[in-house]
């Protein structure tokens, strides 16, 4: 569990990663150090209260420290929903970070039993099928007011899937928390 102070230095760390690229440098690490544990992150960026990128890493693949460099350098420049942030937009960014409990697969008897299990506002989820795999935030459903199925039918879409596709018991849906961060 990360704590608030703590959290500060992470949105420091998203921030400092995003500017120093602009000056082709790496940002200062030394603050957040005791990070070197691996932990899933997403990093979100938002522009006047829109969402200006948002990617990240699922599974605890990097450090948490590396984890939140890479996240917020892709969310910034990579997302290939929206172009490249511009230097003079960063004082307009408003950062978010999620910070992952590892995925665990929510086993069901039947599809109609994810109504049941997932627990909105708590619960973010994963998709993961032959054809694909998507991802919503726990945050996401609470801020847009939707129910299980509403969620589950976002998350497909997400995943290019039909919306439904999360009654097909071929795909496995992963559900995780985060520990979110703002500035």
């Amino acid at each position: 569990m990360i704590k608030p102070g703590q959290g500060k230095l992470l949105i420091k760390l998203a921030r400092d990663s995003i500017s120093s690229y602009f000056l082709r440098n790496e940002p200062d690490t030394s603050p957040v150090q005791g990070f070197s544990h691996t932990q899933g992150v997403f990093v979100t960026l938002y522009k006047n209260n829109q969402l200006r990128g948002c990617i990240g890493f699922p599974e605890p693949v990097f450090s948490l420290c590396e984890a939140i460099i890479k996240s917020a350098r892709s969310a910034a420049f990579e997302d290939p929903r929206f172009p490249p942030l511009q230097k003079e937009e960063l004082k307009d960014i408003r950062i978010e970070i999620s910070v992952l409990t590892v995925p665990k697969l929510i086993e069901v008897k039947k599809p109609e039993d994810y109504l049941k299990e997932i627990k909105i506002g708590k619960d973010g989820l994963i998709i993961r099928s032959s054809h694909g795999s998507g991802l919503l935030l726990p945050q996401v459903a609470t801020e847009y007011k939707w129910g299980v199925e509403e969620f589950l039918g976002h998350l497909c879409e997400k995943a290019w899937l039909k919306q439904d596709a999360w009654k097909d018991t071929t795909n496995r849906i992963y559900r995780f928390q985060a520990q979110i961060f703002k500035e």
